[in-house]
């Protein structure tokens, strides 16, 4: 296997998502929710993929943990990408909320600067949509989704 991906997901949307890149990337591809890896799974990964749903501005506890409890420099060669599902900006009505929002963040900058803590060379993330809290995904994003990771997949094949 030379790429992992690795999700958190509260109420299936991130799963989706990252299912959705999995089967875009096709063959010698592994998709595992954090709760089902094992330091031995990272071994031979040359592209690990990481995602979780936006709560509290901040990644899952899951996720969070696994990345913690990884060794120092773990991910050294290891090239990561980092995406979470979220609500679009736009959509929240309330514009003390937004401005909270736009100010707290979403889950995929804090899994990248963790994965950088661990050697990875991190390219950049992306955020996908749900309607709600609970979703489900805003239409196309499964599609968006899965083209943005092989065109991130080449990416990180040409450095």
């Amino acid at each position: 296997m030379t790429v992992l991906i690795i999700f958190d997901s509260v109420f299936g949307n991130t799963e989706q998502v990252a299912r959705a890149m999995g089967d875009a990337l096709g063959a010698d591809v592994v998709v595992l929710n954090v709760a089902d890896v094992t330091p031995d799974k990272l071994i031979g990964v040359e592209f690990l993929v990481v995602g979780s749903p936006t709560r509290g501005f901040r990644p899952t506890e899951g996720i969070s943990n696994f990345i913690k409890n990884l060794p120092a420099n773990s991910l050294k060669g290891v090239k990561a990408v980092a995406f979470d599902t979220r609500i679009p900006l736009e959509s929240i009505e309330s514009k003390v909320f937004r401005s909270i929002v736009k100010m707290g963040g979403f889950a995929d900058k804090p899994i990248a600067e963790a994965l950088k803590k661990k050697s990875a060379v991190v390219l950049p993330g992306e955020g996908f949509f749900v309607t709600g809290e609970k979703g489900p995904l805003v239409e196309g994003e499964l599609q968006r989704a899965a083209d943005w990771i092989k065109r991130t997949d080449q990416s990180r094949k040409m450095l």
